[in-house]
């Protein structure tokens, strides 16, 4: 599999998969590449509405001409904990903001959320942001208050009363929560024009339609989430670890206090 940046002819067959409505994963079977180089190309570069060729090769010929001009010293990079390589933690982080961005954030957003998620404290201050992501201190503010409105990060002052942004374990959960509650709010708005509209009315009856159709998606996500953070929540500790087998009397006891039969 061949390594390194697309060329120029491999930017066009990109551009020309993306013209014949190809999904990433053919594309870079075409091209003998990781989809996920695909997907970084692709979304780095305008999505695959706006995605051209010559201006993606022009863009990234900047981007390294940046980096050689301004971060000389990212040459060689920074050693990584538990003996990571870091060039692959580099390109993962960056796949993995790509992926962040399909569901629609913005790449900066994308890119402060990724490295919460990576850092093995979960928490990083802007400073740290602001150094890891060489950006300013203005981007990562603005990034931190979507994120923070979104419900997938939250601040407290560490022992030096430096402010910390801080990735839950259970973000998601977090972020879907807050998704529920605004849509419930969307719900009652809905419905609100139900009897504004008039009921039985076309109007009403597709606004009803609507509020029902999101009431019920909400509730049923809302329920989910509850009962994968209850039931999927693994500790660091205990992934690593290989599941006890159960006994035949252990078996049959769990049974019983469960108020089922052994099987």
């Amino acid at each position: 599999m061949p390594g390194g940046r697309l060329t120029q002819q491999e930017r066009q067959q990109v551009a020309l998969g993306l013209a014949d409505g190809l999904a990433y994963a053919e594309i870079a079977r075409r091209l003998d590449r990781p989809t996920s180089t695909i997907t970084r190309e692709v979304m780095r570069n305008g999505g695959p509405a706006a995605y051209r060729a010559d201006l993606a090769h022009r863009a990234t010929e900047r981007r390294a001409h940046r980096r050689r001009q301004t971060t000389p010293q990212e040459a060689e990079a920074p050693p990584q904990p538990h003996g990571r390589d870091a060039e692959a933690v580099r390109e993962y982080e960056e796949t993995f903001t790509t992926v962040i961005m399909q569901s629609g954030m913005s790449r900066m957003m994308s890119r402060v959320l990724a490295c919460l998620c990576i850092s093995d404290a979960g928490s990083l201050t802007a400073s740290e942001l602001v150094q890891r992501l060489q950006v300013s201190p203005a981007s990562v503010s603005k990034a931190i208050a979507f994120l923070e409105s979104q419900g997938l990060v939250r601040r407290e002052r560490d022992e030096r009363r430096r402010e910390r942004y801080i990735v839950d374990d259970d973000i998601w959960y977090q972020s879907m929560m807050a998704s529920a509650r605004s849509t419930a709010q969307l719900v009652e708005t809905t419905r609100q024009g139900v009897r504004v509209l008039g009921p039985g009315t076309p109007a009403a009856t597709r606004l009803e339609n609507i509020a029902r159709f999101l009431d019920f998606v909400s509730e049923s996500i809302a329920r989910a989430a509850e009962q994968a953070r209850d039931i999927l929540h693994a500790k660091p500790e205990s992934v690593a670890e290989p599941a006890r087998p159960v006994s035949e009397g252990e078996a049959v006891e769990a049974a019983r206090s469960s108020g089922g039969e052994p099987s």
